[in-house]
């Protein structure tokens, strides 16, 4: 991921451009993170050390997204129907 799109990113989630610490901005950045890396998978299948990476993102990931659960539900399905996570 470059600067600019993870720039891209925090402006468009969080409230200016410097707001990297909002809940749905580290979901988004994860999640675009997580898409390059399937990606990545299906020329290198047995990259089993990437793959460790990448499931140790899909859990922070989903512990991040039962916090904004638990904090406010609107924002969780906002942010759900954004990235097409499913759940």
């Amino acid at each position: 991921m470059t600067k600019e799109e993870k720039l891209e990113i925090v402006k468009k989630y969080g409230s200016d451009e410097k707001d990297s610490g909002k809940s749905e901005v580290q979901i988004a950045l994860i999640t675009k993170r997580i898409n390059d890396l399937t990606s990545h998978f299906d020329a290198h299948k047995k990259d089993h050390h990437s793959r460790r990476g990448l499931m140790m993102m899909v859990g922070k990931r989903r512990r991040l997204l039962d916090y904004l659960v638990k904090k406010d539900i609107g924002r969780y399905r906002t942010i759900i129907k954004e990235l097409n996570i499913r759940k």
